[in-house]
């Protein structure tokens, strides 16, 4: 990447996205040094695909696009810079179909609807689109699927995973603001015991220890997650439990 060259055109456009209204023509402006938008945009290219960065060569399915907001919009925000290959190469993006389904995406296949941020760029004679995808303040956020349904993501890395119903529980919690009250009883004593001889725990490993149901058994790692007293991890196979 260190032969990159990345030329900025002298205008960019800017538009953003509100829930409640189309995508909005924010306005022109020019940059006083162009330097910051090819070290901004450099910057990106280097740094590769991670939690809160993802690449997209184009777009062609609003649903699909949808699953990345949703996980970003759960998570800290993120960053779709569409127009760049997976390999970090600039191929730029041919039409404004993208932007149409970068819309779509937010506006229709996301519930709630995703605030976006869309700046266009030119580097390398090729538009590229940044487009910003702000934290959730109504988490948890789903995104349509296939199936009609919908499912809430996480950002793990640089994938974008179902959210267990334990994360979903979490984000609920969180986002209604109530306070976590924990009783420490000899059910979560037992857990806190286990972690600190053990790495981590999974579900039902927890359950079968303890000889209580799932729904007893989830209820109590949600509680302890949400008081920051355990973390959990999502990946592709289980999810698992940490001390923190």
């Amino acid at each position: 990447m260190d032969d990159l060259v990345l030329q900025a055109s002298q205008k960019e456009q800017k538009f953003v996205y509100h829930s409640d209204a189309h995508l909005i023509f924010y306005g022109r402006y020019e940059f006083n040094n162009f330097d910051i938008v090819k070290r901004h945009l450099y910057n990106l290219l280097q740094r590769g695909e991670d939690a809160t960065l993802d690449y997209k060569q184009t777009i062609t399915n609003a649903g699909k696009i949808a699953k990345t907001m949703s996980a970003f919009a759960n998570h800290e925000g993120g960053t779709l810079l569409v127009g760049v290959k997976d390999n970090r190469k600039i191929s730029g993006i041919e039409s404004e179909d993208e932007i149409y389904m970068l819309d779509l995406a937010a506006r229709f296949h996301c519930k709630p609807e995703v605030e976006l941020e869309i700046i266009r760029h030119m580097a390398e004679g090729k538009q590229v689109l940044e487009c910003k995808v702000k934290p959730g303040v109504d988490k948890p956020y789903y995104a349509k699927g296939e199936d009609g349904k919908w499912w809430a993501y996480v950002r793990v890395n640089d994938k974008t995973l179902l959210a267990s119903k334990i994360v979903l529980d979490v984000l609920k919690r969180d986002a209604s603001g109530k306070a976590t009250f924990i009783e420490f009883s000899s059910k979560e004593k037992a857990i806190l015991e286990y972690l600190e001889d053990n790495e981590r725990i999974t579900l039902q490993q927890y359950r079968k220890m303890i000889n209580i149901s799932t729904r007893r058994a989830s209820k109590i790692l949600v509680n302890l997650i949400s008081a920051g007293v355990i973390r959990s991890h999502t990946t592709e196979k289980t999810e698992y439990y940490t001390r923190v």
